[in-house]
């Protein structure tokens, strides 16, 4: 097995032709039982320590030709119209301890996909194109609302690598309400570093637009089809035509929740694999699922301290494949769409239903301290009125790629 070694250093101090031309390694193809893979070796920071290993799978030989300086891979695949899986892993112990990370369909012969952003926006993981199964992928549990199974295609994202925390939601709240904004509630939360709660969802879209004017970003949310006045008061009904969806900070749809969520890996219940317990987040253990092996029992004891919330700091837990924190537990979160039945056909980016398809309801994510472990499956869906704040209710934000 060869592998080729790229060091940081290279990155900084080449522009992106220069690299390309200096970082055309030719790769050895490893054909591993019925499907061939490319192998390349990544170190996103200077530590030897934190070095990583990418390669790309899929159902014919393929070749990396080029890992340009912003976390590009280029490779090239034949046929066309396949679906090829980048894996990576943190150590080459034996080459078993690979997981996915993303699933590119191509189109053509040479594929161009960025999997690394070195310089993501500030407290943001960069979520990579790609295409995953959504849905819930365990026949004999779940809920009907989690099918029909769909492959869904997501283009590039940034996302929150934490909930956002009460300090945040204060800071640009504070901002807001001296620029023209009012919010139904002011928000809470149990510390500084635990998460916003009892935000209602008009409060999260109203808050998204704030923290885009207040850092010099164009608004995405806007009050009619127009897009002419930016929404900043009251419960106006924005629907998906007013949204400029590469403008400034929003709520992330449900599907890039659920991409985001998953970590790269389709197919598991939690975004770490298919089992669940206190060690990995805060939720209600009751072991009534077979996937529930916490030692402890009920409440997480740790955060189980009166008065309630029993909220949690938001970069306690390990984050996911793609760097995010609390994807499960600790407060659910406020996505973009209405709530509606899945499509069972493949689709590409998409935004929800027009409206509601059963009353006036958005769709929330995640699970919170309170919920039992069936309701932290990455596939769960549920649903809430836009208006309504609790305790155990929050969010977090989301930038297209290219800002």
């Amino acid at each position: 097995m060869k592998i080729f070694r790229i060091a940081i250093e290279n990155f900084k101090q080449t522009g992106t032709n220069e690299s390309e031309n200096n970082m055309k390694t030719p790769t050895r193809i490893l054909r591993l039982g019925a499907f061939a893979a490319a192998l390349l070796t990544v170190m996103p920071t200077l530590s030897a320590s934190d070095a990583g290993f990418f390669r790309v799978a899929g159902p014919v030989p393929t070749g990396i030709t080029v890992f340009r300086a912003d976390g590009t891979l280029v490779w090239t695949n034949a046929p066309t119209n396949a679906t090829f899986t980048v894996q990576t892993t943190s150590a080459l112990p034996g080459g078993t301890n690979w997981v996915d990370y993303a699933q590119v369909p191509t189109t053509n012969g040479v594929t161009t996909n960025q999997v690394i952003d070195y310089h993501p926006p500030s407290g943001m993981a960069l979520i990579p194109a790609g295409s995953f199964t959504m849905g819930n992928t365990f026949s004999g549990e779940g809920s009907t609302n989690e099918l029909p199974l769909h492959t869904v295609y997501v283009s590039a994202f940034y996302m929150d690598r934490y909930k956002v925390t009460y300090s945040l939601w204060q800071q640009v709240y504070n901002w807001a309400i001296t620029h023209g904004y009012t919010f139904d509630f002011v928000g809470s939360g149990k510390a500084s570093t635990h998460p916003v709660q009892t935000v209602d969802w008009y409060d999260c879209v109203k808050w998204c637009n704030a923290r885009s004017e207040m850092e010099g970003k164009t608004p995405a949310y806007y009050t009619t089809a127009a897009q002419m006045t930016v929404y900043r008061t009251g419960q106006v009904n924005v629907d998906n035509n007013s949204v400029k969806w590469n403008s400034g900070y929003r709520l992330p749809t449900e599907a890039e929740w659920e991409k985001a969520a998953r970590g790269g890996a389709s197919g598991q219940r939690f975004p770490w694999g298919n089992t669940i317990t206190h060690s990995q987040a805060n939720y209600y253990s009751d072991r009534v699922s077979a996937y529930d092996i916490s030692p402890t029992l009920n409440y997480h004891p740790t955060f189980h301290t009166f008065p309630p919330p029993f909220t949690n700091p938001v970069d306690y837990f390990a984050p996911n494949g793609y760097g995010l924190c609390d994807m499960a537990g600790n407060v659910y979160q406020w996505c973009w769409d209405w709530y509606g039945d899945y499509s069972s056909g493949s689709q590409s980016d998409p935004r929800g239903p027009t409206t509601g398809q059963y009353g006036s309801s958005r769709v929330g994510r995640g699970g919170d301290y309170s919920s039992y472990a069936f309701d932290c499956r990455s596939a769960r869906r549920n649903n809430g009125n836009p208006t309504g704040n609790a305790n155990g209710l929050g969010f977090r934000s989301v930038l297209s790629s290219g800002q």
